[in-house]
């Protein structure tokens, strides 16, 4: 292991050893970033044990694993966070130290600090190869629309503005209003951060896009309606969620037409995003109203397909169906291969660094929830585990907001707003039995 310097705050370097560990911290170091997803080679000591070493050596930890071919920008933004929050210089290491000076360079190019032109020079300085970077960068200023996503770490919800770099039109989706169900309390600490990044870029905002009613956040579409003048819009099943939770929730005076959005979108169905096109997919399966939206290379699967580390997602809400989600599936996996895949949450398994872009080529190769299965084994699978697993922890504060378009409830004669949470709906969920 011999480190590269790049800079006061960052060196790089390939594997090191588990006696390592210590040395780096004698040396000064503060924090390691190891960038090798586990099993790359025989002999690798894994992130586990790593995490491990660097805590007995006092360094902070970060597992950010990536293979050249499939960094993503929530890759880049992980490692420039891990940066940020290091207390002192960070050790950061692949396998040659490679992908991790690549991470660093694409945040510097993303910040503005360093040129696109400037990457291949930089990197034969140190003595690196960084064709890989330069080629990930000219991808990226190719492709149409140009994705950001904001992940909410509370719910591990991923919200998305989409853009269209001709006309900076963009499109907001899912996005999260912030909920503490111990106080009661909402804010729009999310949303603003959302309205914030638009307002840096220049953009314009043209939708307000739901992809189904979230069980598990209150939707902020109402709120930043009222900041853009935006569309409002989901899709036309709805109106069956409406129906369905207007009688869990005995809410005689709830409109079940799907008048609380702009716009209801019927499988099939196609609308501007400036100058791209985009179509909606009908997706039920986690839901009886989710959809996917599909805005030129990119495709919006909310809980449909998860990362492929994390399979797909529950089938048993009120509603949910494991072979209708398997037939979604199949829908999105006919898209082109090199079509990009946007996930609605990330639960970081095995601890490392949120992720939410995939493509239909990867899930095909690596989801062991589509991998080698057909409907009956993935039906089977899938029951088996929505079996074990507690309801979202604000199915019941959620769903209420979110069937009235991410409407809070009117506020009562004494100017307070309240939320009803009936008891013994859900029957037959499994209880959660963590400690409070």
């Amino acid at each position: 292991m011999h480190p590269v310097k790049i800079s006061e705050a960052l060196s790089v370097a390939g594997q090191p050893a588990m006696a390592d560990f210590a040395a780096l911290a004698a040396q000064g170091f503060k924090a390691v970033i190891n960038d090798r997803p586990d099993g790359e080679e025989a002999g690798q000591p894994g992130s586990a044990a790593e995490k491990k070493a660097a805590g007995e050596a006092g360094l902070a930890y970060s597992f950010i694993p990536v293979t050249g071919p499939t960094i993503t920008e929530a890759d880049v933004t992980a490692f420039r966070a891990a940066l940020a929050q290091a207390s002192g210089p960070v050790f950061a290491h692949c396998k040659s130290g490679t992908r991790a000076l690549t991470l660093h360079v694409l945040g510097e190019v993303l910040d503005g600090r360093m040129s696109t032109d400037a990457v291949i020079g930089f990197g034969q300085k140190l003595g690196f190869d960084l064709s890989g970077a330069k080629a990930w960068l000219d991808r990226r200023a190719a492709r149409a629309p140009q994705v950001t996503g904001f992940y909410e770490p509370m719910t591990g919800s991923i919200q998305y503005v989409v853009t269209d770099p001709a006309t900076k039109a963009c499109a907001i989706i899912d996005p999260v209003l912030d909920y503490d169900e111990k106080s009661g309390a909402t804010t729009t600490a999310q949303a603003d951060l959302i309205l914030a990044f638009i307002h840096e870029q220049g953009l314009r905002v043209e939708w307000i896009l739901d992809t189904h009613p979230h069980a598990d956040h209150f939707s902020a579409a109402q709120y930043l309606k009222g900041k853009t003048a935006a569309q409002t819009a989901i899709g036309a099943q709805v109106v069956a969620v409406q129906r369905l939770w207007k009688g869990l929730y005995n809410l005689p005076d709830l409109a079940t037409d799907g008048s609380q959005w702009d716009r209801l979108f019927a499988d099939g169905e196609r609308f501007s995003l400036g100058s791209l096109e985009a179509s909606v997919l009908f997706s039920p399966g986690h839901t009886l109203a989710s959809i996917s939206y599909v805005v030129g290379d990119a495709a919006f699967v909310h809980d449909t397909l998860f990362m492929p580390d994390s399979g797909t997602a529950r089938a048993d809400f009120p509603g949910g169906s494991a072979s209708a989600l398997w037939a979604s599936i199949q829908a999105i996996l006919a898209l082109p291969n090199g079509t990009r895949l946007f996930t609605g949450h990330d639960y970081q398994p095995h601890g490392r660094a949120p992720r939410w872009e995939s493509t239909v080529g990867l899930q095909k190769l690596t989801n062991p929830h589509v991998t080698g299965q057909d409907e009956a084994s993935f039906v089977a699978l899938r029951q088996a585990r929505d079996k074990t697993l507690p309801m979202p922890k604000l199915i019941l504060h959620a769903l209420q907001v979110n069937i009235r378009g991410g409407r809070l409830p009117e506020p009562e004669a004494n100017g307070r707003r309240y939320l009803k949470i009936p008891l013994n709906a859900l029957a037959g969920a499994a209880r959660d039995e963590a400690a409070p």
